[in-house]
């Protein structure tokens, strides 16, 4: 049983990386894509918002296919579309292409990020302890690895298709043959003391939405720092093209490391205390960046930004797994949907803030907003069970015939 976990761990993780290399090379090389297809600058936010929208089509309709299919068997089909979306977009020629491209990407990410997450949230407890986080920080590793790779791409003047290919090509057969590890939990239902099983809590969307909210502030800051902290930089703190490129770099990277020890502060601290300190931290940092009067204290702002904001979303699915035992993966595909209600909010309020007021005051409201994450705070709480117990109760991971997505 330890084994088939840690091969399930080891398989799903690599899965985070892959989907953070490619949605990577994506969103950093929008300005080639925009190039190779002739797409206006008007037409462009269309093309960027439809991805988070169908994304979320795509979470949606996962949480009614996983009542017949299991997580893994989505997400081990998901991955594979996902990446030859990607190959698509850097290989067509037609604009439709493009549009039926990322259509097919966004619907399938949905998928995929759901699906994953649920396997993560599963896996979590059937160890009983929190693993979210270096889940995620593999996925950040992954963004790491794709945004390197696209910045080589364009440093060398490849045409897409030839950054894409050698990366899918790589990635595809990779990640399904580490499919047939995965380990899908149980349904979740929490056993009765002679062993039957209880019922299945159902998904009560007021309890689940502190959780959405506080998803949607996480992704509204993120979104902030992955689209306006070069601008910020070169126009509002003066610093050069140059320089105004590693801000994003710096929030990345501090991502990864707040991600890689963040499963020991949770399993030390608690959930709550841990995403009080990075809402915190987060607010300190977007704090930092509206008052800073240079760029090397715009970037020690953004710097915290990464080690705050990093918590949130991976501590924001393990809480909806715990509130709902019973129907995690319902949960799960629920809240993932709010991801992308962020996403699709943050980078135009920050905009058109910036354009009537000011850009510095703009960044103070991606800082209240985190900030309201410690009223809901409570509810990263380990929920107590049926005996009482406050803590994760580790699930048996199903053995059987499909386990393993196959």
């Amino acid at each position: 049983m330890t084994e088939l976990l840690r091969r399930g761990r080891a398989s799903l993780a690599f899965s985070f990386f892959a989907q953070g290399v490619a949605f990577a090379l994506l969103v950093t090389r929008i300005p080639a894509i925009q190039d190779r297809y002739g797409v206006s600058d008007a037409l462009l936010p269309v093309f960027l918002a439809a991805v988070p929208i169908l994304a979320g089509v795509g979470s949606v309709t996962t949480e009614h296919l996983v009542r017949r299919i299991r997580p893994s068997r989505l997400l081990r089909w998901s991955q594979p579309v996902v990446l030859l979306a990607l190959l698509g977009v850097g290989s067509g020629d037609a604009m439709a292409e493009l549009a039926v491209a990322l259509g097919v990407f966004g619907l399938a990410v949905g998928a995929l990020d759901a699906s994953m997450n649920m396997l993560g949230v599963s896996l979590q407890r059937s160890y009983g302890r929190s693993i979210m986080l270096g889940f995620h920080a593999v996925y950040s590793l992954g963004g790491i690895a794709g945004a390197s790779l696209a910045w080589a791409g364009a440093h060398w003047h490849l045409p897409l298709w030839v950054s894409y290919l050698p990366v899918v090509a790589v990635l595809l057969p990779a990640v399904l043959v580490g499919s047939r590890w995965y380990v899908d939990g149980d349904a979740g239902a929490v056993k009765d003391a002679d062993g039957e099983g209880g019922e299945a809590r159902p998904v009560v969307f007021k309890l689940l939405l502190p959780l959405c909210l506080v998803m949607t502030f996480a992704y509204i800051g993120d979104s902030t720092v992955s689209n306006w902290s070069a601008k910020y930089l070169q126009d509002v703190l003066g610093s050069s093209e140059q320089l105004a490129t590693v801000p994003y770099n710096v929030y990345m990277v501090t991502t990864l490391l707040g991600r890689a020890i963040g499963d020991l502060g949770v399993r030390r601290f608690g959930a709550v205390a841990v995403v009080r300190l990075g809402a915190l931290v987060a607010a300190l940092g977007f704090a930092v960046v509206a008052a800073a009067p240079g760029a090397w204290v715009g970037m020690l702002g953004f710097t915290l930004l990464g080690l705050g904001l990093c918590v949130l979303v991976p501590q924001t699915f393990a809480a909806a797994g715990r509130l709902f035992p019973g129907a995690s993966d319902a949960a799960v595909a629920r809240l993932n949907v709010f991801n992308y209600v962020g996403f699709l909010i943050g980078s135009p309020l920050v905009g058109a803030l910036g354009d009537v007021w000011s850009y510095r005051g703009a960044m103070l409201v991606p800082m209240v907003l985190v900030l309201v994450t410690l009223v809901y705070a409570r509810s990263f709480a380990a929920q107590p069970d049926r005996y009482g117990v406050g803590h994760e109760r580790p699930r048996t991971a199903d053995v059987g015939p499909g386990s393993n997505g196959l």
